[in-house]
């Protein structure tokens, strides 16, 4: 099984670099975007949010293979317990921010007549610093509790043998059904809510679509072009999210009972590659993005050249 380790550890690591990379890119250039013109949109807030956030979810994943594989470091349950912690807070604050930028990407495109769907697009801008703020919060109430839990963890070593950490006191209750259960929580409304944004958006295009069926052979509406990118861009956040969802359901059961190698080495492979791919997704979808990406690969590209000669 240590060739299957290997392989799936070199693919984190190259799902790590580029996430690191992406959302690296993604916060420079909303930060230095928001210091040049002293404002920031909305949109740039929730990205700024988003990118830091994955970086500290990336990090959180890391440990966890290390505690898999490695278990020196997780002999004390203390040190277990913060980054378990740790983790189920920035990954339950990732996905609130992903949400409320797929809403709010959803309130802008929609032609809404609704009273109350137009005060919230009319207002949407002053509520993101909140929504952004009570993100923080409620992803704090479904980790924290975690803090006061006592580990009984299972280790894998890299031969596939797993063995439960002698250091680490069984408690009645298994910690693995806490986690499940604030994972569960801290995902369940976060999830329906870009489901139905989804949707929302599919009607909205599929109306605008009969509309202006009568129009097609003379020109390409526009608004049809941004549908279908805010659509594609939320259906495969979803695909990726829900993948990274049973992959991390299966790495914490795997704490609590023994794993066969190739089921975590898969997991972990899937977990990482959703905070990683889905950076590059929302820099091919934004127009900000691309554009900066464009012009640093074309200073790399001239600065290749001059070394050269």
């Amino acid at each position: 099984m240590l060739p299957l380790v290997i392989i799936s550890m070199s693919i984190v690591a190259i799902e790590v670099v580029v996430g690191f990379i992406g959302n690296g890119f993604i916060t420079a250039v909303n930060i230095i975007s928001w210091i040049k013109s002293k404002k920031i949109s909305s949109a740039d807030m929730i990205l700024i949010f988003l990118s830091t956030s994955r970086f500290v979810l990336q990090v959180t994943i890391l440990v966890n293979i290390h505690s898999l594989y490695f278990a020196d470091v997780f002999k004390l349950a203390s040190v277990y317990k913060v980054f378990a912690a740790l983790w189920m807070f920035v990954n339950h604050a990732s996905l609130w921010f992903s949400t409320w930028l797929y809403v709010l990407y959803c309130v802008k495109i929609l032609n809404v007549t609704q009273w109350l769907l137009l005060q919230i697009k009319l207002r949407i801008a002053g509520m993101v610093p909140w929504l952004l703020l009570g993100s923080l919060v409620m992803s704090s109430v479904t980790s924290l509790p975690l803090l006061w839990n006592t580990p009984s963890t299972y280790l894998c070593s890299s031969t596939g043998n797993c063995r439960e950490n002698s250091t680490a006191r069984i408690t009645d209750w298994d910690s693995s059904y806490l986690y499940l259960l604030l994972y569960f929580i801290g995902c369940c409304f976060p999830l329906v809510l870009s489901v139905v944004t989804s949707a929302l958006l599919i009607t909205s295009l599929w109306k605008h679509t009969k509309k202006m069926q009568c129009y097609v052979d003379t020109f390409r509406d526009p608004l049809i072009d941004v549908h279908l990118t805010a659509i594609k861009s939320i259906i495969s956040f979803l695909i990726l999210y829900l993948s990274s969802f049973v992959a991390q359901i299966l790495l914490i059961l795997s704490t609590s009972q023994s794993k066969d190698v190739v089921e975590v080495a898969v997991s972990l492979v899937v977990a990482e590659a959703y905070p990683s791919i889905h950076s590059v997704i929302l820099i091919i979808v934004n127009s900000k993005l691309k554009l900066a990406f464009r012009i640093l690969c074309q200073h790399f590209k001239c600065h290749l050249e001059n070394m050269t000669y």
